[in-house]
């Protein structure tokens, strides 16, 4: 009997479509040992090898654009602009190639978060595809304006090829895809306990004056870290390794811990709108204080989301950037709904990917 193999598509955009989409497969490998997952996507492999345990391959390919970003914030649109139609052009010789590669390596189903090429690849290839997200490329790209309405349209257009989307909390309408299964939130479980971690690290301070700063894989420039010296009293971890040396900031480098596994030791989690971020700090239920985005869709979306299931606060660029971070010495908001969000999606959507394979071999 061959072995199972599923071909992993993922958006090359930062490292938060990884981190959900590599939670969700480490997931199914550990009820299905002998799963080979193949990600095809242009992140460092020490990201997905801190999700995924067991045995992966990785094809260093991009199959789309995502944003063209100089940071977590700042966003070219003309140069977003250019790789998109660059992209489209060259469609048909990438799904081509994607195809025989699928073929060649036996993969049986295609996994999309969220380039919209995995749905027509994978029909080119005879596999079904199911794609993971709370936004479509399309979402993004039709608020840019008119220029940008042919690329959202092509985006739509290869969307629709998808069999199903599991679609997650903190999302817009996805009508695109025909097929929409609603799922809880995705993402990883804390390697350590809190106090193994604080052990670890040495760290003394309690919880509710330790923040962890994390803006995702693309970072931030110019973090005012000249404010942390008016919290001498206060732990700031980061894993920023241009920051400055202070006492009071530990700076993580070791790839084997995520920003998910400082989670459970930190009160408050400083960031900016990203949906894997927030989704990992509401399953572990950390705090989340979070910038504005500007001109990003999926921005409203995610801080409606933390104000109404976890514990936040919502800064403006200049109270972050200019401010002295007072915001730190206020109590975070509660949540404003009374309703949970579920937090299985990584569960149930492993739990799928399983069950069709079991299907498959028999």
């Amino acid at each position: 009997m061959s072995r199972p193999v599923v071909y992993v598509a993922i958006t090359s955009h930062g490292f938060g479509h990884a981190v959900r989409a590599a939670s969700v497969t480490a997931a199914a490998q550990a009820l299905l040992p002998e799963l080979l997952p193949i990600f095809v996507t242009t992140v460092p492999q020490w990201l997905l090898k801190s999700y995924v345990s067991g045995e992966f391959l990785q094809r260093d390919r991009a199959l789309d654009v995502g944003v063209v970003q100089s940071d977590s914030i700042q966003m070219d649109l003309e140069a977003t602009k250019y790789e998109l139609e660059k992209l489209r052009d060259n469609q048909d010789r990438i799904i081509q190639q994607e195809a025989d590669f699928i073929t060649n390596q036996g993969a049986s189903l295609v996994i999309a978060d969220i380039p919209a090429l995995a749905g027509k690849i994978a029909k080119q290839a005879g596999v079904p595809c199911w794609s993971i997200s709370n936004f479509g490329w399309d979402f993004i790209y039709r608020d840019w304006g008119e220029e940008f309405t042919h690329l959202a349209d092509w985006m739509s257009e290869g969307y629709a090829n998808s069999d199903r989307i599991f679609r997650l909390p903190m999302h817009e309408p996805m009508k695109a895809f025909p097929n929409i299964t609603d799922v809880g939130l995705t993402g990883g479980v804390p390697q350590w306990d809190a106090e193994e971690i604080r052990q670890q690290f040495n760290l003394t301070q309690p919880k509710e004056k330790t923040a962890l700063l994390s803006f995702g894989g693309l970072g931030l420039h110019k973090i005012p870290y000249q404010n942390l010296q008016y919290f001498t009293d206060w732990q700031f971890i980061t894993f920023d390794q241009q920051a400055p040396d202070y006492l009071n900031l530990l700076k993580i480098s070791d790839n084997n811990y995520r920003p998910l596994d400082l989670m459970p030791i930190a009160g408050r989690v400083i960031s900016k709108p990203g949906y894997s971020t927030f989704s990992e700090a509401l399953r572990v239920g950390a705090a989340i204080v979070s910038l504005r985005r500007e001109r990003f869709a999926e921005s409203p979306l995610l801080l409606k989301g933390i104000e109404n299931y976890g514990y936040h606060q919502i800064l403006s660029p200049t109270t972050f950037f200019e401010g002295d971070w007072g915001f730190l010495k206020e109590a975070p908001q509660p949540p404003c709904s009374e309703e949970t969000v579920a937090t299985d999606g990584t569960e149930t959507i492993a739990r799928t990917i399983v069950d069709y394979f079991s299907s498959v071999k028999n």
